[in-house]
């Protein structure tokens, strides 16, 4: 039976309004959870210990790699859920969602095992040295080894939810482990509670990462009867059809964050040459930085089911001026972001932590990372129209571009002419050829997809 008000949404609500009911939720659980993350950060500063502080640096490449899963089976299945309800085809929808939700718990649990057979070489080649190999490896013992899965799990079924319109629910259930996180750090982290340090901001995260899954295996039961979700075992399987739509899209995806994890990575092991202060400014500029990076990622992703809906079902014209509105409400609030933090830049590092040093590197580069703020925003909206429309292909093209055309070899190059300070302004560099790249895309999805609300979706070669 069709759900009328799924119809209402997707296909007759004016755009500002179908954009704010699923963007706005995405939104507000983005920020709640670049806040836990910054709790982390925040509470493990406040015992003004550096070597706490780069070990959740140092870590952050492996909790970031958990994305690559979440990629492959929260924005593929995603995808594949939305374009079949265009479609009205709610079998699809079904089994895609059970593909999804099995294939990213098999995953989580490979991820632990992999992670802790092969600890120490792991912990080397993420620039942990003999002072902060201790602090780093106990704040993956939770985050990793134990939490992986929940970690996981947790946003794939976020994206499920959210593919069939539900943003609040979604959003609730995200928003649910990360206040719970935000209440325990500080009884794990600091030393009036069990003075744990990093292991206990670790062990905080994997706690809330249980609490919402157990989240969204309520909300499923509930709903039971009034969805097309389903992650019942019978409908799991490898039918080509499901297999090859959701990976067609997940897998550019889940390769673009491994790379994002690469130049995380030979990032932090530049730094790391310079001391635990220069690794601890990195980390908490980074962090900082996540705020408006996660509301960009957080709006691309919100408004991505009702780009697909509107393809699959022909309705060009809506799809069309939905990603205009996009961009006309956005691009403005992320350069007055991006203007406040380079202004601001001083004064967030002190929040974090009040040490001269790592204040001084912090202000310079939260100063060079937030001049990519407005470009990355056309880039992340570029590649949510792309997985939005089954484009796995030019997804993986701007994955490429971005780190391993761009911002890698910009890391070497800036280092070696302005050591150390350099490394920030990699970032806004590649952005500004994206930037400018999805602008062209975008164009050229307009001119192959003219027209009102009728007709077969056509797209251009994913050469």
């Amino acid at each position: 039976m069709e759900d009328n008000e799924k119809v209402l949404l997707f296909e007759k609500m004016p755009i500002p309004r179908a954009i704010a009911k699923l963007a706005i939720p995405t939104i507000l659980s983005s920020l709640v959870m670049v806040i836990y993350n910054l709790a982390d950060t925040y509470f493990v500063g406040m015992i003004n210990d550096p070597i706490q502080n780069a070990a959740v640096t140092l870590a952050y490449p492996v909790l970031l790699a958990f994305n690559a899963v979440n990629n492959l089976f929260g924005v593929g299945t995603s995808s594949m859920m939305s374009r079949a309800l265009g479609r009205k085809d709610y079998e699809t929808v079904k089994r895609s969602s059970a593909f999804g939700f099995y294939c990213s718990l098999i995953c989580g649990i490979l991820f632990s095992m992999m992670c802790t057979v092969f600890k120490d070489p792991l912990l080397t080649v993420l620039g942990a040295d003999d002072i902060t190999r201790a602090a780093t490896d106990s704040y993956m013992l939770w985050t990793v080894t134990c939490g992986a899965a929940p970690s996981i799990l947790n946003v794939v079924m976020a994206y499920i939810v959210r593919s069939e319109g539900d943003s609040l629910h979604a959003s609730m259930g995200t928003m649910s482990g990360c206040f719970l996180n935000m209440i325990l750090d500080p009884i794990f982290i600091l030393p009036w509670g069990f003075n744990m340090g990093a292991a206990g901001a670790g062990l905080a995260t994997f706690l809330s990462n249980c609490f919402a899954c157990g989240y969204f295996f309520v909300l499923m039961y509930v709903k039971r009867k009034n969805t097309f979700i389903s992650i019942h075992p019978r409908k799991f399987g490898f039918q080509r059809f499901v297999v090859m739509g959701i990976c067609a899209v997940g897998v550019p995806a889940s390769i673009q964050n491994l790379l994002n994890v690469t130049g995380t990575t030979i990032l932090n092991n530049f730094t790391s040459v310079y001391g635990a202060d220069a690794v601890a400014a990195m980390g908490i500029a980074q962090k900082i930085n996540m705020v408006p990076f996660q509301i960009a990622l957080g709006f691309s992703q919100g408004v991505m089911p009702l780009i697909s809906y509107n393809y699959a079902s022909g309705n060009h014209r809506r799809m069309k001026d939905t990603i205009l509105f996009a961009i006309r409400l956005m691009l403005p609030a992320m350069a007055a972001v991006s203007a406040g933090y380079y202004i601001g830049a001083g004064g967030l590092i002190r929040l974090f932590m009040d040490h001269d040093e790592i204040i001084a590197y912090g202000t310079r580069f939260l100063r060079a990372f937030c001049l990519a703020q407005p470009l990355i925003y056309m880039d992340f909206l570029a590649v949510g129209v792309f997985q939005a429309l089954g484009l796995g292909r030019n997804a993986l093209m701007f994955a490429i571009m971005r780190k391993i055309i761009l911002e890698i070899p910009a890391l070497f190059i800036l280092n070696a002419l302005f050591p150390l300070y350099g490394l920030a302004y990699a970032q806004p560099l590649a952005e500004l050829v994206l930037a400018a790249a999805a602008v062209v895309m975008l164009r050229r999805i307009f001119k192959k997809n003219q027209g009102g609300t009728a007709g077969r979706p056509s797209l251009p070669t994913e050469d």
